[in-house]
């Protein structure tokens, strides 16, 4: 009987709070638990709900809140979302090329073509500072922005990083430009709800909302950077650039890809952090023309279910340490070869990537603090966080001549250019910084990154020796150069 008079009274007050609608509702929140409190405490029991002191974030109470719009966020934020226009001209070998008859009409080169690339950017500074990614003005001569009001502007690039694709440009002039605040992206949590702004196929400005999906998302494919914010925001080709913003109306987000089969939106887009993006922009208004990470003098490598096992983890999580630089940072610290680090400062490091991007959110000239497991214990360090020393000497070397490496710009590795070039610190020898378009060394397949370690036999170990070694006189030309690990060996008729 009394469990029956429990039900009723349960049953009059859900009544109550239907006829009662919104309005009842948020006068309950207001004023105390009210009926909200009091249902919750019938249905658990007797124990109230928590309150809205107690969680800053909930769902939506009644139809009134599902009518909510967003309209006055975008048109808060949107002036602050540009187009990015790319142009780059694009020459070409004629296919006559090498034929003497032919050559003298039609020439060794075709006309110039005209290559573009639409994207988005984001104004990030009042005095016209725009972040975009990097691929979208990848090699572009002219980049040009267009606001919101159909405004043009000339533009340059401050800096760009192929690593992270980011790229800065900045609009010279005496205009003052809406601009968005960053956001903390490391506050965001599954399920908060974002709105994606850009300017998909080139249609013109749109806006999509959805909720972040997924945190700390790599092996995306897109570039170097595995530290992803998931979103099922519609992100669709010509979005790249554009903004990720929260219910703040601040950017939480650049927006880079999309997983697709067909080319348009499957509701699993990815954009870069906003917290990165910040510190490239730091860098570039230094006058700085590439992001400087802080260097520690350590490489890591991913935690397999294998390695946990052996080290007697519970999970593989963490980053291993595979090298320690002598004399770095690092070593001086303490930190060792077999360790796993599995926290820097109050973050915890889940996947070898996110450690690559708790480090670059840092300032160089700082110390961090790197929690690590070490035979089966944790040990806290603390290390210092230093620009990468440029001890190799020299400066970049452009091989000239009629041998196959003519066109290259070469240099000696040193940790620096190693980090710049994205290839281990601990790497030695000499290697490739640039290609110039359709030269030889472009033709015979050479890239950014090469490192040359032998020509015809000789051994290379500065960009002296390479230059030397490319004034050889001879047709047949023997060398290995080494590439993402892989030694690739070639002979060939020049």
């Amino acid at each position: 009987m009394r469990k029956s008079a429990h039900t009723i009274i349960w049953l009059c007050a859900l009544a109550a709070a239907v006829i009662m609608g919104p309005v009842g509702l948020s006068h309950a929140q207001d004023q105390g638990p009210g009926l909200r409190g009091f249902l919750g405490e019938l249905m658990d029991g007797g124990k109230a709900a928590p309150s809205r002191d107690q969680t800053a974030k909930r769902v939506p109470l009644g139809r009134a809140e599902m009518q909510l719009s967003f309209a006055p966020l975008v048109k808060q934020t949107a002036p602050a979302v540009v187009n990015v226009y790319a142009k780059q001209l694009v020459r070409s070998r004629s296919p006559f090329a090498g034929d003497p008859f032919f050559e003298q009409f039609f020439g060794r080169q075709m006309p110039p073509r005209v290559r573009s690339s639409l994207g988005s950017g984001v104004i990030v500074d009042p005095s016209g500072i725009i972040v975009t990614n990097y691929h979208v003005i990848r090699d572009a001569e002219e980049v040009k922005i267009a606001t919101s009001d159909g405004l043009e502007f000339e533009s340059r690039v401050m800096l760009k990083d192929e690593s992270l694709d980011i790229a800065v440009l900045k609009v010279d002039g005496e205009e003052n430009f809406p601009a968005l605040d960053f956001g903390d992206s490391d506050a965001l949590e599954v399920g908060d709800l974002v709105l994606a702004i850009g300017n998909p196929f080139g249609v013109g400005q749109t806006t999509t909302s959805g909720i972040v999906s997924a945190l700390a998302r790599n092996h995306v494919g897109v570039s170097d950077f595995g530290f992803f914010i998931q979103t099922d925001a519609a992100i669709n080709p010509g979005n790249s650039g554009g903004a990720l913003i929260d219910m703040s109306g601040r950017l939480v987000g650049i927006n880079t890809a999309i997983y697709s089969r067909s080319g348009g939106s499957n509701g699993i887009g990815f954009a870069i952090p906003a917290n990165i993006v910040r510190s490239v922009v730091d860098s570039a208004e230094r006058g700085e023309d590439y992001f400087e990470r802080p260097y520690i003098g350590a490489a890591f490598e991913p935690v397999t279910a294998q390695i946990a096992e052996a080290l007697g983890m519970n999970r593989a999580i963490g980053a291993l340490v595979s090298s320690v630089d002598e004399d770095g940072p690092a070593a001086k610290a303490g930190l060792k070869p077999g360790d796993v680090v599995i926290r820097l400062n109050d973050a915890a490091i889940e996947h070898v990537d996110a450690l690559g991007y708790r480090l670059a959110t840092q300032s160089v000239g700082g110390t961090a603090r790197l929690v690590v497991v070490r035979q089966g214990e944790e040990r806290e360090l603390e290390v210092r966080l230093v620009r990468a020393p440029d001890n190799a000497g020299g400066k970049p070397v452009v091989i000239d001549g009629t041998s196959p490496f003519a066109g290259a710009r070469v240099a000696d590795l040193s940790p620096r250019l190693a980090q710049r070039l994205r290839l281990p610190t601990s790497l030695r020898g000499v290697a490739v910084v640039d290609v110039a378009r359709n030269s030889p060394a472009a033709n015979i397949g050479l890239k950014p990154r090469d490192i040359v370690r032998q020509v015809n036999g000789r051994e290379i170990d500065t960009a002296g020796s390479l230059r030397s070694a490319s004034a050889d006189d001879t047709r047949w030309w023997r060398f290995i150069v080494e590439r993402d690990g892989r030694l690739i060996r070639q002979t060939i008729r020049f």
